[in-house]
């Protein structure tokens, strides 16, 4: 009877702890996917060149004088285009330490504190304010403190608790940054397609006709470019809003991230920044 009995409680501690073993990766599985889609969102990196390289696109349809003022904006253009692109790095950075943290060992990410070398500046005319780069310094130290520990005694609950403030701050500097970038591509186009609008019902003489017609189809495919344009603006934003979202919704949910409403609610916000990394890739 005693042989039994322990025969039936070693088969129920053996059912117990390989339950708990296939359970453990799986239950942040979701957490795992949300951060992985996050880091590769795309977009902002792009947008953020497109912003840089504005006068190169709208140089050839100036005058004289707004050229001198476009070589200006130019420069301050550049001037802070590194600081824009350290703030996306360092999220992504953070999301792909989240991964790793919460079970996936697809990235190597040592090398990358690098990165994180260099501070930002405040700058009035480009948006960033002084939170952001509080935000941005308080995110560099965390990261370096976790990777350089060899992601020991770390969890993702406590990377998400100390995360969660700098991780609004940053996002909701990119958000404003890619507002910034769309309202001056809303310039450029003005400028760009304003020319055609002007010139071109003036040009009525025959001997016009096949420069009218070359001009046509130059207006046609700048309209085309930018409103392509205009919608990767609106994915960028809507990915970025997602990210948010769906990190600020684990920090209310940190002691939950096992429930299944919780992982279902992560699923859900990992799809949707998917779908919005394909369709940004799609067009």
């Amino acid at each position: 009877m005693l042989r039994r009995i322990a025969y039936w409680m070693l088969l129920l501690a053996t059912s117990v702890l390989a339950g708990c073993a296939s359970q453990g990766p799986v239950s942040l599985q979701e957490v795992r996917e949300f951060a992985d889609a996050s880091a590769r969102l795309g977009g902002y990196a792009e947008l953020s060149r497109r912003y840089r390289d504005t006068f190169e696109r709208e140089q050839p349809y100036l005058s004289p004088v707004a050229e001198r003022l476009a070589r200006e904006n130019d420069a301050r253009r550049r001037a802070v285009y590194d600081d824009f692109v350290a703030i996306q790095k360092t999220l992504v950075l953070y999301m792909q330490t989240l991964s790793l943290l919460a079970g996936d060992a697809r990235y190597d990410l040592s090398e990358r504190i690098d990165d994180l070398g260099n501070g930002l500046k405040a700058n009035a005319d480009s948006g960033l304010q002084q939170r952001h780069i509080a935000a941005y310094t308080g995110m560099s130290r965390l990261l370096t403190r976790v990777i350089a520990s060899g992601y020991q005694n770390r969890s993702v609950e406590t990377m998400v608790r100390d995360g969660d403030p700098d991780v609004q701050v940053l996002l909701e500097a990119m958000i404003s940054l890619t507002r910034l970038y769309y309202k001056t591509n809303e310039n450029e186009k003005k400028t760009v397609l304003g020319i055609f609008d002007v010139e071109i019902p003036f040009s009525n003489r025959n001997s016009d006709r096949m420069l009218v017609t070359l001009a046509k189809v130059h207006y046609l495919n700048k309209s085309t470019e930018y409103k392509l344009i205009d919608r990767r603006y609106e994915l960028a934003l809507q990915g970025l809003t997602k990210v948010a979202l769906g990190h600020q919704k684990m920090r209310e949910n940190l002691n939950r991230l096992t429930n299944e409403d919780v992982r279902r609610m992560l699923r859900t916000y990992g799809r949707d920044v998917r779908i919005i990394r394909e369709n940004l890739s799609g067009d």
